[in-house]
């Protein structure tokens, strides 16, 4: 009778493992599916459209209706954007995550409490950061520019360093910490320590920040502005690839239209070089340390 059971417990474990990894590999078909589908579509429809002189010249006039000219201005406001935006997030971020972990004890209040806000500020909708980045430019008398835009980008982007950085830090083996304090070592020589150990992740943190500021379309359309001029002062508006997107998908020509989806071919090829980059430096960054 035990033998019974136990054979009978055996074959419903091996059932639910059975289960589990059908289920794992639809989850994988559906996700992989999806990415291509998406990629797909973009150089369908974008491709044709796609032409060195819409990358490297600005809109001429009637661009959004048909006529010449290209998406220049929106490329360089968006490297400007999210390249400034993300430096900044990271320069603040890290020292919040170092803090955290090294100079608060893990369980107190504060420490819990902050980790809580920012599991809360990672998810709060772009559009807010872009209302909230309003009033504070409308309080310090800033226009609608690049620098409202950095503004905004740099409130959304300072959760997704730090939540990434704490996240890291976890990875950190406990006697590392204590081996480095032993040996006399400040907070501040340790937190290089742990920074050395987790620097392939950083880029990992820095590519997510890129990416969220790159892509965000709600926060910059209150707070950038549009132009169709080259971007040349951080206090003058600017374009940027998503928001080119959205106008030029709002457009009723088929032409028009096209060209948004070129313009979201360049916006996937901008990402997909820094994820190249990024990968390429994690992995020399392993090696050396190997």
């Amino acid at each position: 009778m035990a033998k019974h059971t136990t054979s009978k417990a055996v074959r419903n474990r091996l059932r639910k493992e059975k289960i589990a990894k059908i289920l794992m590999q639809l989850s994988g078909i559906t996700i992989t599916g999806s990415l291509f589908f998406i990629v797909g579509t973009i150089l369908y429809k974008g491709l044709p459209y796609l032409s060195w002189e819409m990358i490297s010249q600005a809109p001429q006039g009637g661009f959004y209706i048909g006529k010449g000219g290209g998406i220049l201005n929106a490329i360089l406001g968006s490297l400007y954007l999210a390249l400034a935006s993300t430096g900044i997030a990271t320069l603040i971020g890290i020292p919040i995550s170092l803090y955290l972990n090294l100079y608060v004890p893990k369980d107190s209040f504060i420490a819990r409490s902050a980790k809580l806000l920012f599991d809360v500020l990672f998810g709060i909708p772009s559009i807010v950061y872009g209302a909230i980045a309003f009033s504070i430019m409308i309080w310090l008398g800033i226009r609608a520019s690049l620098l409202g835009g950095i503004i905004t980008i740099t409130l959304l982007t300072i959760p997704i360093v730090v939540r990434t950085i704490d996240e890291l830090l976890k990875t950190v083996p406990i006697d590392l910490t204590q081996v480095t304090f032993s040996l006399g070592a400040t907070p501040w020589e340790a937190a290089r320590v742990v920074l050395k150990y987790i620097k392939p992740g950083i880029f990992t943190a820095i590519l997510l920040a890129f990416g969220r500021a790159i892509g965000d379309v709600a926060g910059v359309l209150l707070t950038t502005g549009f132009s169709d001029n080259m971007p040349k002062y951080i206090d003058e508006p600017a374009a940027t690839l998503p928001l080119a997107i959205f106008f030029q998908l709002s457009s009723p020509i088929p032409e028009v239209q096209g060209r948004a989806y070129a313009s979201a071919l360049v916006l996937t090829f901008i990402i997909l070089f820094i994820v190249l980059c990024t990968h390429l430096l994690a992995a020399k960054q392993k090696k050396h340390k190997l």
